[in-house]
Formats: structure tokens, sequence, C-alpha cells
């Protein structure tokens, strides 16, 4: 990113198409790949907490081979996708800039945009979605119960039917919480790790990285932002459809905190964390490291320059 100065001020980016394209298109490429497996291996981390990876692993496997991986995926996992990315990326590009009219540097404005656009993606999209997703997750552990399971939109008219809106949006604000952390963090990070990377290369603030320098800035930053954990397995406990006659009603972010501590103490909130650093460098060398990357492509395919540095 280019350094900022009292000559050189940020230039307003127009709205175009290719942001919103570009951002959907990233986020159905990293969910259709490694992003719903792993997706599913933290999920089912978090909601079992007395389970390692390996034995997560083997009842994933036991629940459809490689289709247990992409539970949700359809229509759910989509549905997120083809969204959020397009929500992220044009939210976030314009939190940015006017984060850098405001005088930041390129660590806080990648903060800045990162931080708005998850709370943005998690209150306009993501909410029904990622509840949906750890139901179905659930869904079938019950099938290799014995129980016969409902179809996926079943499950949604119930829940919709007995609980309306709330229920179908069953733990929001804790996804909004995850999601400013997660791309708060992951976006400075990466900004930081760039300029790290400039310095040690003798590259000035206008110079391009190249595609490594890119993914290995963007690969620190998702490993790091992992450091938020503890809501991802609130925002799980606070989803599931797990029978357990001991959890609360109407949890709340703090009462989940407090039922998961009780049980499970502090390594409960930390379950599902190695899949969780696995799927953060996943998405952040996709959305970020691929972004720039992408955008000649898109540029080329909507004759549009696509604006943002995500």
């Amino acid at each position: 990113m280019a350094a900022i100065n009292s000559t050189q001020p940020p230039k307003k980016k127009p709205v175009n198409f290719s942001n919103l394209l570009l951002g959907g298109g990233l986020n159905m490429f990293e969910v259709t790949t490694l992003g719903q497996p792993l997706e599913v291996l933290k999920t089912h981390m978090a909601a079992n907490r007395g389970d390692n990876i390996v034995t997560a692993f083997k009842k994933t496997w036991g629940r459809g081979g490689v289709f247990g991986f992409y539970q949700g995926l359809i229509p759910w996992a989509w549905i997120e996708a083809s969204t959020k990315g397009a929500v992220l990326m044009f939210i976030a590009s314009e939190a940015e800039y006017h984060a850098l009219t405001f005088g930041a540097g390129p660590f806080g404005a990648g903060i800045t945009g990162g931080v708005i656009g998850g709370i943005a993606q998690a209150y306009a999209t993501m909410g029904f979605c990622t509840c949906m997703k750890t139901v179905e997750i659930t869904r079938h552990k019950q099938a290799s119960s014995g129980v016969k399971p409902q179809g996926t939109w079943s499950v949604f008219a119930d829940i919709y039917r007995k609980e309306g809106i709330a229920g179908i949006n069953r733990g929001v604000n804790a996804v909004a919480i995850r999601q400013m952390t997660n791309w708060g963090s992951r976006f400075g990070l990466s900004r930081l790790a760039e300029q790290g990377i400039r310095k040690a290369t003798g590259k000035g603030g206008s110079d391009r990285l190249n595609a490594w320098e890119k993914i290995g800035a963007s690969i620190v930053g998702g490993g790091l932002s992992a450091w938020n954990q503890p809501i991802e397995v609130i925002r799980v406990e606070m989803q599931s459809k797990k029978a357990d006659p001991n959890r609360p009603k109407n949890l709340t972010v703090a009462k989940a905190a407090k039922y998961i501590y009780q049980n499970n103490g502090l390594r409960g909130l930390y379950r599902g964390v190695t899949p969780r650093i696995g799927l953060g460098v996943w998405q952040t060398v996709c959305m970020v490291g691929l972004g720039d990357m992408a955008k000649e492509a898109v540029a080329k395919l909507t004759g549009e320059t696509p604006t943002g540095k995500h």
C-alpha cells in the first residue's frame, strides 16, 4: 500500500460490480475447496469438546466418507459464501479508504476495514447461514445414532416456525464479535507483515509484492488471527442442536462462556483451534493473498478496475 502523506491524499475509489463479483467468487472458491472440511472439523470439536482432532476426523469420515466433510456446504455455506465475500470486499474497502483520509496508517486502516466489514457480514448475511451450518452438522450426528434426520429445509422451517427470525439467527452477536475480530486481525496483521517484508526486501511503499510475498503475509495474518477461538466455541455452543440437558436455556454470549468454562475449563474455550488456524490461513490466502491476483482477471471479465486492497 502506498504511503499516505499531505501531498498525496487517498483517492476516492468508485463503487463497481467487480468488487462484489471478486468478493463472492473468492469466498465460493475458499469454502468449496478446503474451507468446508476445516469448518466441519472445527465445529465438531467445538461442540464435542472431549474429542481431539483425530477423533473428530474419524467421526466425520464415519458420517459419509468424503461427503461427511462437506456437511452444510449446500445450500448454507454457498449462500453465505456468495454474499459475505461481496459484503466484506465492498464495506472493508470503503472503511479502509475513510480511515486513511483521517490519517490512519496501513496497519490501522487495515484493522478498521476488517472490523467494519466483519460486522456488516454478520448482520447482513452470516447469522442464519452460520446457525444452519451448525444445525446441519448436528443433524448428521443424530442420523448416526439411529434417529431419522429431517431434511435441511424442514429443519430450517421448524426453527423459523417455533422461534421466528431470532431462532434462525441464534448466536448472531457472537458471530459479529468473531467476524470483527477475525478480519480486523487478518487484514491488520497481513498489512503489518507486508511492511516487514518490504523492509526485508528493500521495497518501497509503492512497490508491488510478488505472489509468494503476498501469500506469506496472508499466512501470518490468518494464522495469528486464531487468538479469538473462545468466541468461536461460544458461537457453536449457542447454535448447536446437540442434545445436552445441562445446557442453560436462552444462552447469551456471557452465559455460554460461563457454561463452557465451568464444564471444560479454559482449555475447552480453545477446542478446535488447530483446524481453526488452518481455516484462518486458507481464508486469508484466498481473500487477501489471492485477491490482488484475481483483480486483473475480474477486470478483463467486467471491463472495470476492481477497487480496494482486499
